[in-house]
């Protein structure tokens, strides 16, 4: 493994940062995450003429034909400005879940759009019991002459209420566990279909109900085999975790630059705050919390760009420790500005409420280290 990245990737890097602080402060995303979408539809064309939406979809699929790793750059300059668009959702989860299961023409039905921004998509997995693994799925199939029917309820699905097509796991009636999975290509508009948006403490991150109630697809919605899709979407699963942790560092380092700004300005008793030994200790600890998260995330980012064996182990490393980082970093952020750091104006909170939800998304870090340690046979 390379422990740097490329001079094409910090170059990409640069990019992304000089063109997000530009097109996303703090201004824009308060404005978009009171919005019912939650995203701006001219951004979110911006983002596909720059190459981003398709930069690990295949070139003969209409993308930039680039990894993971290029992903996991970009996640972690988004996680620094909290981007207000459904890139999560569409390129780092259902991307993949498309290049793993999809056949050479779902792929050339869905993929070129989706990098041309004209398409959206979300997987649509967790349920209300709130299991992000296989075996909470209860939406069931059954098949019906040449077609599927699905009925269920999905929960906690990240921006499926704007998603103009969503990718559903759905369990073979009679069977348990990581059985029987299988995944289904649902337009949002086909008839059965009704979803909305859910009131989440993190405003900046869309999560959506999807009610599916005897949805008819053909065989051509069928993506991979049928009782195929459980080993997929772990694979996906252990993918979007390694992005999801690039993001955390992004926020979690944003935590640390404000807090130190803060202090180097803030004036008590006669000198800047950052001069105290508490405040100093306070730094001290989210800087090395940063600098562990970013070893784990970036090492979880070249396993998922490799698709090697080790992701499993180390996707789970990622979000434990990544999780954990990036709160305590928001948290700490918020008590050095004192004051103002609780207050609606300030951005602190915005950071703390997606350091949470971040969290507890795709399973926390308690959820990890069981997993972990199941994997080892501890």
């Amino acid at each position: 493994m390379n422990f740097t990245f490329s001079d094409e990737q910090e170059l990409l890097r640069e990019t992304a940062r000089k063109w997000l602080a530009d097109r996303s402060p703090s201004s824009v995303v308060r404005a978009l995450m009171e919005t019912e979408g939650g995203f701006d539809q001219a951004m979110w064309r911006e983002l596909a003429d720059l190459g981003w939406l398709g930069m690990a979809i295949p070139e003969n699929f209409g993308g930039a034909g680039f990894g993971f790793l290029e992903v996991v750059v970009l996640l972690e300059e988004m996680g620094r400005v909290l981007l207000p668009a459904p890139f999560f959702s569409t390129v780092v989860v259902a991307v993949p879940t498309l290049l793993a299961a999809g056949s050479d023409d779902q792929k050339a039905e869905h993929l070129p759009a989706i990098a041309a921004g004209s398409r959206r998509a979300a997987l649509a997995l967790t349920e209300p019991n709130g299991r992000w693994d296989l075996s909470g799925v209860e939406t069931t199939y059954r098949p019906d002459g040449g077609s599927f029917v699905l009925n269920g309820t999905k929960s906690f699905v990240v921006d499926g209420h704007t998603a103009d097509v969503l990718i559903v796991a759905a369990r073979r009636p009679g069977s348990a566990g990581d059985e029987g999975i299988s995944l289904f290509l649902v337009p949002q508009t086909h008839s059965g279909v009704a979803s909305r948006r859910l009131e989440t403490m993190d405003m900046t991150r869309k999560l959506a109900e999807v009610v599916l109630t005897e949805v008819r697809v053909g065989r051509e919605a069928l993506l991979g085999s049928e009782g195929g899709g459980g080993p997929v979407v772990e694979r996906v699963l252990q993918k979007a975790v390694a992005g999801l942790a690039a993001e955390q560092v992004g926020g979690a380092q944003r935590c640390l630059d404000m807090a130190v700004e803060y202090a180097k300005v803030r004036v008590q008793f006669g000198r800047p705050i950052g001069s105290f030994q508490a405040i100093k200790h306070k730094c001290a600890d989210m800087l090395v919390q940063v600098e562990g998260a970013k070893s784990a995330a970036y090492y979880a980012g070249w396993a998922a760009a490799e698709d090697n064996e080790e992701l499993a182990e180390v996707s789970h490393i990622a979000k434990s420790y990544c999780s954990e980082a990036y709160f305590l970093c928001a948290s700490e952020n918020i008590q050095i500005h004192g004051g103002i750091g609780f207050t609606w104006d300030h951005d602190a909170h915005l950071y703390f409420k997606r350091a949470k939800s971040s969290e507890l998304i795709f399973g926390d870090p308690a959820y990890h280290r069981r997993a972990l340690a199941r994997l080892l046979g501890l």
